[in-house]
């Protein structure tokens, strides 16, 4: 993609999601996802109400005057970007692509934890890690963050969402956000996810598109598979096809929700037909309620 285009692309994205994360999602966010704990901020003279348990015996000795100790918040946290980027999420029936409500979404939530005073990073993932892009602040780092979900072009074509969560794992020591998004066409991840979702805040963005869940019945078609490259025909008008395509989805789809299930992990489903503005909004509200 030439320069100028590239930045064109990357303006009218920071436009639309940073007006998003600024509107829409910033109370929403600091809400949903907690700091690490309380840290100390001041000693001040004791007050009626105070918790006795916070008073501070060395400076109300030293004063005569009872005195407690402050804590606040402590907000700064570190989200961590997990992003699919094999082949299949290079398909869409509707007005985008899967790797295109992928790009919004990561810059929606990217500027929303900026807002915050978190970091960001992002790990790039097909069926090996692509690239690694370390956690740090700053509307420069955002804007970086954005040209390489929109430029960026993988070695290969599958998934390995196990190889990734480990990865993550490995690498990532102190405890983050995490947000995994994926179509999650990848199997047996669920021991990955389990281990990385004890020590972590795992989040998985399930984006889906329309036409995955069902085969239409649109006579003979020729069907690629974007990760293998393998091509064939098929009767969609034979119901037996339609029916084990179904299930096969259904099995995928059941597979990756048990997972999650059982790893203590949150998941949301994103339709690429359908506004994930909701569907995150909906997200956050829920964690806070």
């Amino acid at each position: 993609m030439e320069t100028s285009e590239l930045l064109r692309k990357v303006r009218r994205i920071e436009i639309k999601t940073k007006g998003l994360s600024k509107h829409l999602f910033s109370g929403e966010y600091h809400s949903a996802f907690k700091g690490r704990g309380m840290s100390f901020s001041e000693v001040r003279s004791y007050q009626y109400g105070d918790d006795v348990r916070n008073i501070d015996w060395k400076v109300t000795a030293r004063t005569g005057e009872p005195h407690v100790k402050v804590f606040e918040e402590e907000r700064e946290l570190t989200v961590m970007l997990l992003v699919d980027v094999s082949h299949s999420a290079l398909f869409g029936s509707a007005s985008q692509l899967k790797s295109e409500i992928i790009v919004e979404i990561c810059a929606t939530l990217a500027f929303s934890a900026i807002n915050n005073n978190d970091k960001v990073g992002v790990l790039f993932f097909s069926d090996q890690i692509e690239k690694f892009i370390p956690p740090k602040k700053g509307r420069q780092h955002i804007l970086f963050i954005i040209r390489e979900l929109i430029n960026f072009e993988p070695q290969q074509k599958g998934t390995d969402l196990g190889l990734a969560l480990e990865y993550f794992t490995r690498l990532v020591k102190k405890r983050s956000i995490c947000f995994v998004l994926s179509d999650f066409l990848s199997p047996d991840y669920e021991t990955p996810l389990r281990v990385a979702a004890r020590r972590h805040d795992v989040v998985g963005l399930h984006i889906m598109d329309p036409r995955e869940e069902t085969l239409p019945a649109v006579g003979l078609l020729r069907a690629l598979d974007a990760e293998s490259g393998q091509v064939q025909w098929m009767d969609t008008n034979s119901q037996k096809l339609r029916d084990r395509y179904a299930e096969w989805f259904a099995d995928k789809l059941s597979y990756q929700q048990k997972a999650f299930r059982q790893a203590g992990a949150d998941q949301v489903s994103i339709k690429t037909n359908e506004s994930y503005v909701n569907a995150l909004l909906s997200f956050f509200q829920k964690r806070t309620g």
